[in-house]
């Protein structure tokens, strides 16, 4: 049965070093601001101003970026070593306090703050439940992870992601279409056809 009032935290990952963008991404400005500021505020929005925010490379620039939208911070010391140290990290960060973890990534810049209320609303609330983002034939980020998936998602390292998760037989996958979420910043290629 689910709570009356969730405690869901939504984490925003902008803690990697970008390399195949050859600068700091998150830092890039799309549509009038800059990536990492866009989706703190997106999910801040979506997750009534409970926002983790993971950094790493670049970390103070990153933080300059954001102003006083940053939420809480977690720095991720791991993070040359992938994706997975930043979903650790974040995890670790809402383990005591949240029911569920929104994981939204930085350099998804059309994501909206109806997009993440829509994973949250169609979350039964269950511990066994994950809602992942559905787009050109996959299902990934963003995507909300009860406190049950935490201790896996604790051990995640280097550059492995949640998606076994959402193999795992002990979890049912819903999933929420949203083509949007397909449009990534991971080259300069990817900036220039979406701007």
């Amino acid at each position: 049965m689910r709570k009356q009032q969730p405690e869901i935290f939504a984490a925003v990952l902008a803690a990697g070093r970008a390399s195949r963008f050859g600068a700091t991404k998150q830092l890039v400005e799309v549509h009038g601001a800059p990536l990492v500021t866009r989706a703190v505020s997106v999910a801040a929005e979506a997750c009534d101003d409970r926002v983790i925010t993971v950094i790493g490379h670049d970390w103070q620039e990153v933080v300059q970026a954001m102003h006083s939208s940053a939420g809480f911070l977690v720095m991720n010391e791991d993070y040359r070593t992938g994706l997975g140290s930043s979903i650790a990290a974040a995890a670790r960060a809402c383990n005591e306090c949240a029911d569920a973890v929104l994981l939204v990534f930085a350099d998804q810049p059309l994501v909206t703050v109806h997009h993440l209320r829509t994973l949250i609303e169609r979350w039964s609330g269950s511990d066994s439940e994950i809602v992942a983002t559905a787009y050109r034939g996959t299902q990934g980020p963003p995507v909300l992870f009860p406190r049950a998936t935490f201790d896996a998602l604790c051990d995640l390292a280097g550059d492995t992601g949640a998606r076994a998760l959402f193999r795992d037989s002990r979890f049912t996958l819903q999933s929420v279409e949203f083509d949007d979420a397909a449009i990534d910043i991971d080259t300069q290629a990817d900036l220039a056809a979406l701007l």
